[in-house]
């Protein structure tokens, strides 16, 4: 039993170590323009020079993934691999003067949630650690939002390309990008193996009610950090519409998802965690939580 507990945690660490020499790997395409000895502005700039040489790029970078790992740990550095990539991009993107500067601060931001989602389950909770733990397919609504944003931005670029140049808003919006992923990943981290992408209807002999660090602030500090996160990228892009949107579906999905949680919890602490909710607020706006009939 001990030798197969460490061959699983062994499988674990090699999965986490593939995915960020895998995310590095693809991220090194922000060092193009240095090898061909050109601007920053690699994606923004005319011409095929700069295009060939991402193809290139991404050619070269999945055929050493394919040779590095085998089909299991390939489906996982694949992914990392893409998610560096997009980071990457965005930090070129973020180094021109264009109008897609602040798209870059975006891309940088997405592709960095996404990723440290991985990495973080990785080193937390290894047990609960899958592909889906990059939360690429997190929803088809989550993508559909994400497809809208894409579009009112070129849109609004097109048509009221000033509107995209308030570079003390898109500001604002990557300070909350920030302190929304920053206290979701402490959110983790603090909860260790209790934290789960999914609600666990089933309590484990591990299961513990975590009430310290950032869990003293706000019940639900992973959810708080998520709506400020979601609600500040759109803030960034200055993205009038999506803001709204973005504000009322994750208020609704987050009141639906922590209603639906703390029945859970109720019934795993019972007295202990009402007495945890009455000390401590939700940490979201006009979100209570689960309401209980005496």
């Amino acid at each position: 039993m001990a030798a197969a507990a460490a061959a699983r945690r062994g499988r674990l660490g090699r999965e986490g170590r593939a995915s960020l020499g895998s995310f590095l790997l693809g991220a090194s395409v922000a060092a193009l323009p240095l090898l061909l000895g050109s601007s920053p502005a690699l994606l923004a700039a005319p011409g095929l020079r700069g295009r060939l040489a991402l193809a290139l790029h991404v050619a070269g970078v999945n055929a050493a993934l394919l040779l590095l790992y085998p089909r299991p740990l390939y489906k996982i550095a694949v992914r990392a691999c893409f998610l560096g990539f997009a980071f990457g991009c965005g930090l070129l993107l973020s180094a021109g003067r264009s109008a897609w500067r602040h798209f870059g601060w975006y891309m940088c931001s997405l592709s960095l949630f996404h990723y440290s989602e991985y990495l973080v389950t990785a080193i937390n909770n290894p047990r609960s650690l899958s592909l889906d733990s990059f939360l690429l397919n997190h929803s088809f609504e989550y993508n559909l939002a994400a497809l809208s944003s894409w579009v009112e931005f070129t849109l609004e670029k097109l048509l009221f390309p000033e509107l995209k140049q308030i570079t003390w808003l898109s500001t604002v919006g990557l300070l909350m990008v920030i302190f929304g992923d920053c206290l979701r990943k402490a959110a983790m981290l603090t909860a260790g193996s209790n934290f789960n992408h999914i609600v666990q209807n089933e309590k484990s002999d591990t299961h513990t009610l975590v009430t310290s660090g950032v869990y003293g602030w706000f019940r639900h500090p992973s959810y708080v950090g998520w709506f400020y996160w979601s609600i500040g990228t759109q803030v960034l892009l200055c993205n009038p519409i999506c803001v709204v949107g973005y504000a009322l579906a994750s208020w609704r999905f987050f009141r639906e998802r922590i209603e639906e949680e703390e029945i859970t919890l109720i019934h795993f602490f019972g007295e202990e965690y009402l007495e945890y909710k009455r000390k401590v607020p939700s940490g979201l706006p006009f979100i209570k939580g689960v309401k209980l009939e005496l």
